[in-house]
């Protein structure tokens, strides 16, 4: 294994496991901390963790637990991945994960770029663009986990951390991987350890990817890895050969527990043309819905159903207020983690989720442990193999054309929409 990384958690873990095999590297996704060794054909090692929204200790412990692993596997250069849009907090754990690796790795010049251009996530002057959005104007700030109430990434970062933030700006990363380079030792020689680095378009990630190429550790969203694996290949280490690929036929349903705004429209999309059910907070609170009930209605539906608790920013917090965010959280991630297994039971072959925290519940629920990721659904969204007969789709929440369902129903199974 080559390149070792670290998710905080499992949708952008396959984002990033997209990046790497459209790039040609051969890509394994593991579902937490393996017990055993890599399969030795494995280049691209990424341990999916479900640590973006836990305890700043436990993000930290579960982390340095995947790198030792990745480093038992022979890797020469680690990739902490995060979301593009930087999901955190200003107590959170981008920034003691980043340091913390850091210290283990004793790596100085660390890259900090949550850029993804084709998702229309850039950064000019250490702030932080979702298309033409500040991140704060973008809708994030009415995330219902992290709110990202200000785009100065720096800024952010720096309320995380116990060091100092630098910046590699846009100026100097138009001049190519040499400048970018020099500017990274005189960060680095004033102190500042994690370098926020502006990136506008993908040929700025390329750029900055091909300064890295000796670097132990960069931390990013997945597009920061486009130039990575030209470093090793470069280097005659990457396997010429391509793993296949075949859809996969059978039903298919899907799972939406995000509320961004992107999800909401996929959801309203849908509702035109296959059936879809709503469940509310007050229902899962309650008791009054079931993984049983949920998945009898959906296998008995023609087309591709689909259950969501997705809503409005107000009511989101309207719920959260009355029962509390954290206890209705772990209510609805364990209702979606059962209902996964059902509907699977059930006889369903191609599963589709969107949202992080319900792409979490979902893997952990079908206690699957490794993923071959395969062609590309929408940019940041592969389709994974978890099974002989079960492949899955796993999509951030903003991520994704309004018709990315039905699309992604037709693509799973091998057709073309």
């Amino acid at each position: 294994m080559l390149l070792g990384c670290i998710g905080d958690d499992f949708t952008g873990s396959s984002d990033l496991g997209n990046t790497l095999t459209k790039a040609g590297m051969r890509v394994t996704q593991y579902v937490g901390v393996p017990d055993g060794p890599a399969a030795a054909d494995v280049e691209a090692g990424i341990v999916a963790l479900k640590s973006r929204s836990i305890p700043v200790e436990q993000a930290v412990k579960l982390s340095l637990q995947a790198l030792d692993w990745l480093r038992a596997q022979g890797c020469t250069q680690f990739l902490f991945k995060y979301c593009s849009t930087f999901d955190s907090t200003p107590e959170g754990n981008i920034g003691p994960v980043a340091e913390a690796l850091a210290d283990a790795l004793d790596a100085r010049q660390v890259l900090v770029c949550p850029a993804f251009p084709a998702a229309g996530r850039s950064i000019y002057q250490g702030h932080l663009f979702v298309t033409d959005k500040l991140l704060n104007e973008s809708g994030m700030q009415n995330h219902p986990l992290t709110p990202m109430t200000d785009p100065d990434i720096r800024r952010w970062l720096g309320h995380q951390i116990t060091g100092s933030v630098g910046h590699i700006p846009a100026q100097v990363v138009i001049q190519g991987a040499d400048t970018i380079r020099k500017r990274m030792q005189a960060e680095d020689a004033t102190g500042h350890r994690l370098l926020v680095a502006d990136a506008i378009t993908d040929d700025d990630l390329i750029t900055l990817g091909q300064a890295a190429a000796d670097l132990p550790l960069i931390t990013g969203g997945s597009g920061i890895a486009m130039g990575l694996p030209a470093n090793f290949r470069a280097k005659g280490l990457l396997s010429a050969q391509t793993t296949g690929w075949t859809g996969q036929g059978g039903p298919a349903a899907i799972l939406s527990g995000s509320c961004s705004n992107a999800t909401r429209g996929q959801v309203a999309e849908h509702a035109k043309t296959n059936p879809i059910l709503e469940v509310t907070a007050d229902q899962v609170m309650a008791g009054d819905v079931t993984a049983r009930t949920l998945s009898g209605w959906a296998l008995a539906q023609d087309g591709v159903p689909l259950i969501y608790t997705s809503a409005d920013p107000a009511v989101v917090t309207d719920a959260q207020n009355r029962f509390g965010k954290d206890i209705i959280a772990a209510k609805i991630e364990g209702l979606f983690a059962d209902l996964a297994r059902a509907l699977v039971a059930g006889g369903i072959t191609r599963l589709i989720s969107a949202g992080g925290e319900t792409s979490g519940a979902v893997v952990e629920g079908l206690g699957l442990s490794a993923l071959q990721i395969g062609p590309e659904i929408d940019a940041g969204v592969p389709m994974i193999r978890a099974s002989d007969n079960l492949v899955l789709a796993l999509k951030s929440g903003n991520f994704g054309d309004p018709d990315f369902f039905a699309r992604a129903a037709a693509l799973m199974e091998g057709n073309t929409p």
